[in-house]
Formats: C-alpha cells, sequence, structure tokens
C-alpha cells in the first residue's frame, strides 16, 4: 500500500483520511491520468471530424411552429445542424412522455452557445406535430421542434440519439451519430457525479465493497412528487419543476409510435 492510500478509516463507505499532503499526491498521480484521457479524447474528435458524410434529401418535409418546411429550413441558415432525436407515446399526458429523451432535451433547452458557434439545433420527434406544442409549452422549452413522423433515417424513425449534419447551399449531409451512452454528452450530471466521492449510485459502477450502490440504471429518469422511485406514480424527473405538475397514479401510455 502506498502513502497515497494509506490512512485512517471513517467507516463503511467513506474514503480514507489522510492529511492534506498524502492527499495532494494521490491527487496529482490522478490528474496525470486524467490529462491523458483528455488528450485521448481530443484525438478521437480528431477522428470523428475525418468522418466520411453521407448526402440525404434535404428537401423531405418536416413539420414545426410554421407548418411544413423542407430539412434544410432547419439549418437556420447556418452550415451545420445538431439535433436531439426525441421518442414519442402517441396520446399519452405529459408524464406518459419519454423520460429518456427528458434527460437529454431538458439539458438541451438553452443552444446559445452552439448558436455562438454557427451550429443550429433543434428537437426531431417521431409525435404528430398537434401533440407537441402543448408539450412543449408545458416543459418550458423554447428551441425549435419538429415532428418527423413518416420520414426515414437518419432524420426521422431511429430516436433517442444525436446526430448531426452538414450543409452546402441546398445539399444536406449526415455527418456524424450516436445513441445509448453516447448521448450523456448532452447532460453534464454524469460526469459532475462521476466527480463525486459516490458517482452515480448505480449497481454497475466499480465502487469498493459497502459503498451505496444498488440503483439500477436509469433510476434517476422518474420521481414521485417526494422524491421516491415509484414508476407508476411518477413523472420524467424535470417536470416537477413545472407549474401545474400534480401527483400523478399512471403513466397513461397507450401506444408508442417507431
Amino acid at each position: 500500500m502506498t502513502s497515497a492510500t494509506q490512512g485512517t478509516t471513517t467507516g463503511t463507505g467513506r474514503p480514507p483520511v489522510v492529511d492534506l499532503a498524502t492527499w495532494q499526491e494521490a491527487r496529482d498521480a490522478l490528474l496525470v491520468r486524467e490529462k491523458a484521457h483528455t488528450h485521448a479524447a481530443d484525438a478521437l474528435a480528431a477522428e470523428r471530424r475525418r468522418l466520411p458524410m453521407v448526402e440525404i434529401d434535404g428537401a423531405v418535409e418536416v413539420v414545426g411552429a410554421e407548418g411544413p418546411v423542407p430539412f434544410v429550413e432547419v439549418f437556420q441558415g447556418r452550415d451545420e445542424l445538431l439535433v436531439y432525436q426525441h421518442m414519442w407515446h402517441d396520446g399519452a399526458p405529459f408524464q406518459g412522455q419519454c423520460e429518456g429523451c427528458t434527460v437529454s432535451a431538458w439539458a438541451l433547452r438553452d443552444s446559445v452557445y452552439l448558436r455562438a458557434a454557427g451550429v443550429a439545433f433543434a428537437v426531431l420527434t417521431e409525435g404528430p406535430w398537434d401533440e407537441v406544442p402543448p408539450y412543449r409549452e408545458f416543459m418550458g422549452y423554447t428551441e425549435p421542434w419538429y415532428s418527423v413522423r413518416g420520414v426515414a433515417w437518419p432524420v426521422g424513425e431511429d430516436m433517442g440519439r444525436l446526430t448531426t449534419f452538414l450543409r452546402d447551399g441546398d445539399r444536406v449531409f449526415l455527418t456524424y451519430t450516436s445513441t445509448g451512452r453516447g448521448v450523456e454528452i448532452a447532460n453534464p450530471v454524469f460526469a459532475l457525479l462521476d466527480l463525486t466521492p459516490y458517482g452515480r449510485r448505480e449497481s454497475w459502477q466499480d465502487t469498493p465493497d459497502g459503498w451505496p450502490q444498488g440503483h439500477g440504471p436509469c433510476w434517476y429518469w422518474r420521481t414521485t412528487a417526494d422524491g421516491r422511485e415509484d414508476w407508476d406514480a411518477s413523472r420524467p424527473t424535470p417536470q416537477w419543476t413545472r407549474p401545474g405538475a400534480t401527483p400523478v397514479t399512471e403513466l397513461g401510455r397507450h401506444a408508442h409510435h417507431h
């Protein structure tokens, strides 16, 4: 055992207690690895920028607040476009809409820094347009949303992903897409939790014996009015911040359009 890991115990489920100099030694050692991780991510991003791209039909129509528009207009005159592709449960009340997609969409509710970098942002959803505006208003979303019901991939169909496009005049190209844990980047809370002693408190984590874990993945997607886990009597967690968010007893889902 090195001096960096020696110390007095504080009881089950806590890091060892050491003096400041010993802590600084351990912190500095980890910083070397953190910098290597950052540089590896930079190299991966450089490879990502060099991916080939696929031309798609920029004239395909999507439906937004102004009615049907060609997809190329979603770029708002910019050359680059980042979209979040949001699942939808047809006819469901607000609490029944996709909790996983809410994690990303809630974190992406202000694209001011993307626009400052010349990148347009929009949410694309498979839901029918007439159901979208009431939900946007309830959630307080101000970024543009478009219904892509009936539109083929890569603009429609495959939801729960971040996708990027490049425009050259009227020509549109698919450049990148990611799903699963690839969309974690949309919400900084994951990286912030990874800085904390107990991390995400999920059972898959590599944590010492006796430390808090136990939660299954995605446990934070839905909570009850008093913060408990109860899938049916719950809302997507951010909805509790919205005016008029009352306690619920069921999700009210009927159909899920794919």
